[in-house]
C-alpha cells in the first residue's frame, strides 16, 4: 500500500488529488503554521507544549485527527513530511508533500482551505465541498 493511502487510513488523511498551476512557494502559508486537530478530542489529549511549539503528546495516538505545520514540515502521528510546495487551486491551496514513515516514502498532493473562522479545511478533491474541518491547538 502506497504512503499516501496508508495514511489516509489514519492520522492527517493524506489524499492524492490532481490539481494544476504554474504558481510555485515554498512551505505553507503562514496561516497554515501550527498544530491543528478534527473531531471532539480536546488538543490537551493530543498535543503537549514544548519551548519550540507543539509536539504531539506520548505515546502517540497513530490514528488522531491530528497534524502540525511548521516551517516546510508537516507532522501527522504516523509520517513527516517535507511541504515542498504550496500552489493556490481556485480558493484552496494544493500542497505538495514529500512523506515518508517508518515503512516508505512518496510524494503526497493535499487540497486545503483556510476558513473564516480560523480554521481549516483539508478535501478529498476538487469536487468535495464540505470537506473535514481542522481547529488550530496553537501557533
Amino acid at each position: 500500500m502506497e504512503v499516501g493511502r496508508f495514511m489516509a487510513a489514519a492520522g492527517f488523511g493524506l489524499v492524492i488529488s490532481v490539481a494544476a498551476s504554474d504558481a510555485k512557494a515554498q512551505g505553507a502559508p503562514p496561516g497554515f503554521q501550527g498544530a491543528w486537530l478534527s473531531g471532539d478530542k480536546d488538543c490537551a489529549e493530543v498535543y503537549a507544549s514544548t519551548g519550540k511549539g507543539a509536539s504531539f503528546k506520548r505515546p502517540v495516538d497513530i490514528f488522531a485527527p491530528a497534524f502540525i505545520i511548521a516551517g516546510n514540515r508537516l507532522r501527522t502521528p504516523q509520517a513527516t513530511c517535507r511541504i515542498k510546495s504550496a500552489k493556490p487551486a481556485g480558493d484552496r491551496r494544493l500542497l505538495i508533500l514529500s512523506c515518508a514513515n517508518a515503512v516508505s516514502d512518496d510524494e503526497v498532493r493535499v487540497l486545503v482551505a483556510a476558513q473564516p473562522d480560523g480554521s481549516l479545511k483539508r478535501f478529498f478533491n476538487e469536487q468535495d465541498e464540505i470537506g473535514t474541518a481542522y481547529r488550530q491547538c496553537s501557533r
